[in-house]
C-alpha cells in the first residue's frame, strides 16, 4: 500500500472512533461533494476532505467552543488542531512533502476559506453540514443553537451553493422550516 493509502486509511480510522456520531458519514459525504464541486480534485484535496473534521475526534484534545470567545475564533482553532493532527499523519504515512504541506494548508483554511482550493473544501463541508449534520444537530442542540450555527454556515457559501443548501429536504418537517428560516437569519448579523 503506497503512503496517501495508508494516510487515508489512518484517518478514516480515527475519525471512525469519534465520539460525534455523524463524523465518519461527514467526511465521507464531504469527499462525495467536492468531487462534485471539482470532479479533478488532487489526492491534497481528497485527504483535505475526508480529514477535515479529525480535531473532532479525538476527544481528549479537541478544540472546545467554550474555550473561545467567539465562534470564528473556535472554527479556526479547530481547523488548525485538525490541520496539525493530519500533519502528523502524513508524517507517519510517509506522505509526500509537498502534498502534506497542502493538505495542512487547506485544512487550515477549510472554515474561512481564501482562495479557490480553500474555498471547495469549505463548500463541500458546508453542502455536507446541510445534508448530513444538521439532523442529528438539531437533535442535539434545539431549533436556536441550530438556526445559529446554520445561519453560520450558509453565509460562509457562495450563491450557487446557497441555491443547493435550499433545495434540501429532510424527512423532519421541522428541520424543512428550521432550513426556510436560515436565509433570513443569515442576512442579519449576530
Amino acid at each position: 500500500m503506497d503512503s496517501l493509502s495508508r494516510a487515508k486509511q489512518k484517518i478514516q480510522a480515527v475519525i471512525a472512533k469519534s465520539p460525534v456520531p455523524e463524523d465518519p458519514i461527514h467526511s465521507q459525504n464531504t469527499l462525495k461533494w467536492l468531487l462534485q464541486l471539482e470532479p479533478e480534485a488532487d489526492e491534497a484535496l481528497i485527504i483535505a476532505a475526508l480529514g477535515h473534521d479529525i480535531d473532532r475526534a479525538i476527544e481528549a484534545s479537541r478544540a472546545q467552543k467554550a474555550d473561545y470567545e467567539d465562534f470564528n475564533a473556535f472554527k479556526t482553532a479547530h481547523a488548525l488542531h485538525s490541520a496539525q493532527i493530519l500533519r502528523t499523519i502524513m508524517a507517519e504515512c510517509e506522505v509526500p512533502p509537498n502534498v502534506a504541506d497542502e493538505v495542512y494548508r487547506l485544512v487550515s483554511k477549510h472554515e474561512t476559506g481564501g482562495g479557490r482550493r480553500s474555498d471547495l473544501l469549505k463548500e463541500a463541508d458546508s453542502l455536507s453540514y446541510f445534508e448530513v449534520n444538521l439532523p442529528l444537530y438539531f437533535q442535539r442542540h434545539g431549533w436556536e443553537e441550530s438556526l445559529r450555527r446554520s445561519a453560520w454556515g450558509y453565509r460562509r457559501l457562495s450563491p450557487g451553493t446557497q441555491k443547493i443548501v435550499r433545495g434540501f429536504h429532510y424527512q423532519d418537517e421541522e428541520l424543512n422550516r428550521l432550513l426556510e428560516a436560515v436565509p433570513e437569519r443569515a442576512g442579519r448579523s449576530f
